[in-house]
């Protein structure tokens, strides 16, 4: 999943700490965002300046998922799904 990946820094929660990852994403120039789980055996350094920006998007998808036909997935068309997540976001936006 993330073999095309373009990006400076990959934000996630600890199910994805794993030395795996961490050490792909080095080999790619990506910073690695992730808290390190509770069982983790060395230290590992987390930035959690910018961790909580993670919240502001995950906040997000849950205000939509408030929107019954976002939630189900009711559309059956990529168009018609695109279109009420925009609609959707509108009027989260105008709130």
């Amino acid at each position: 999943m993330l073999e095309n990946l373009n990006a400076r820094a990959v934000l996630a929660d600890k199910g994805y700490d794993t030395n795996a990852l961490r050490e792909w994403l080095e080999t790619r120039g990506i910073k690695a965002v992730i808290p390190p789980k509770s069982n983790q055996k060395g230290q590992i350094d987390c930035d959690y300046c910018h961790y909580k920006e993670r919240h502001v998007i995950e906040c997000l998808f849950g205000k939509l998922k408030h929107y019954r036909r976002i939630a189900t997935r009711d559309e059956r068309k990529a168009i018609n799904y695109t279109g009420m997540l925009s609609f959707a976001s509108a009027l989260l936006w105008l709130r």
